[in-house]
């Protein structure tokens, strides 16, 4: 006997992706379409035409968005060997384990890399940047990640592009988990490839990532590709052929992914989701720190869409513990990744609204005293001890 939706009580995820989703999102899934299919060929043409209308941008325009299957490092790692001639060179702007795996992927396959890093609590510095693009004439394009999920760090990734464009170069941004709800003019930053994924602001499932690309750029990387299922020139070509994926495609997560960018739109589309956002990173941030957490990115570079946060000063805290005993409650958050603090991250983003980080909050403090941690309010009130 099948489980009916009003009977499935899912934890609700604080995560960078997958993500909490609507019910008529799951339910969209709830069918079959074979992937030569009239109505489902449509629907993938529909959802390239919705993405590009997101980022403000359109065929008319020179762009294009491609489909690719896999999670999203499959569309990071599609961009990075497709767009890359055999002589050329990838500058990777780094500053957390995101552009760390842009760098792994290129070393796999042989594209010579030059790396500028920062701490992963730091944005990149410009200077280091122009240094790299003025003392090696082989980089072909430059890379950075929008949002470095790693901390929750925004990158300047407008400041950045301007740069790129000036020394007459590509650019790729790894907006995986900033595009859909972080405005920004695609355009104006001088983007040539963006990759994101289906799982993440959009609030689909997983299944596919997607690359939105500037034609030109595109056209002109013909025979560089180093795989077949990845090549990204090769996956334009056949959409554009007979409008479907040259392998099996993601049926049921495109079904998903079309009715979740409906609900974008009918949320105000990038803006409405940013705000939304926005208000449970504010909700977030000074509940915790009314909880005595203190972040790990300054605010002034720290996004909305994930916040990490370091671990308490107090013998008692234990992280796997709190996590499982929050996972007891309903509440999953996600383990730390940055290398030098000991941390964990909440993410804000998914079918979640303040209410539901105010009840996070509330489960925190529970997990607090039940695990012996005093908050600031409980500090407070101890008797002072003679001296």
């Amino acid at each position: 006997m099948g489980i009916s939706n009003s009977d499935a009580h899912d934890k609700t995820l604080f995560t960078p992706g997958p993500l909490t989703t609507s019910r008529t999102v799951k339910q969209a899934m709830l069918r079959d379409l074979g992937s030569r299919d009239t109505q489902f060929i449509e629907t993938v043409q529909r959802v390239r035409d919705k993405l590009l209308a997101a980022a403000g941008l359109a065929q008319s325009q020179g762009y294009e968005c491609v489909l690719m299957q896999g999670s999203g490092t499959f569309s990071v790692e599609s961009v990075l060997t497709s767009t890359i001639s055999p002589e050329g060179k990838l500058l990777a702007i780094v500053n957390g384990a995101y552009g760390e795996r842009i760098v792994k992927i290129c070393a796999r396959h042989g594209i010579g890399t030059v790396v500028v890093r920062s701490l992963e609590n730091e944005v990149p510095s410009i200077a280091e940047v122009e240094r790299a693009l003025t003392e090696n004439e082989s980089i072909e394009m430059a890379a950075i990640v929008h949002c470095e999920t790693t901390s929750g760090i925004l990158n300047p990734v407008r400041e950045i592009g301007a740069l790129v464009h000036r020394h007459g170069k590509r650019y790729f941004v790894d907006s995986m988990s900033a595009f859909g709800a972080v405005p920004f003019d695609f355009q104006a930053c001088r983007i040539d490839y963006l990759v994101s994924s289906a799982n993440k602001c959009v609030e689909g499932v997983p299944g596919f990532g997607y690359a939105l690309c500037r034609r030109e750029a595109l056209e002109s990387t013909s025979g560089w590709a180093r795989t077949v299922s990845l090549d990204l020139l090769a996956q334009l070509q056949g959409l554009e052929r007979n409008g479907q994926f040259r392998f099996t495609p993601p049926t049921h997560a495109i079904l998903a992914f079309d009715q979740a960018l409906t609900e974008l739109e009918r949320e105000g589309g990038v803006e409405g989701r940013g705000k939304r956002y926005q208000a449970n990173y504010k909700t977030l941030v000074q509940g915790m720190g009314a909880l005595g957490f203190v972040e790990y990115v300054p605010d002034e570079v720290r996004g909305p869409i994930i916040t990490a946060f370091r671990y308490p000063r107090d013998e008692h805290f234990e992280f796997d513990l709190f996590y499982r005993r929050l996972s007891d409650k309903g509440y999953v958050i996600y383990p730390g990744k940055v290398t030098d603090a000991d941390c964990f991250r909440i993410g804000n983003i998914g079918r979640i609204y303040p209410d539901d980080v105010e009840a996070l909050l509330q489960a925190i403090g529970v997990v607090m005293q039940e695990m012996g941690i005093a908050t600031p309010a409980e500090e407070s009130l101890q008797p002072v001890r003679a001296s």
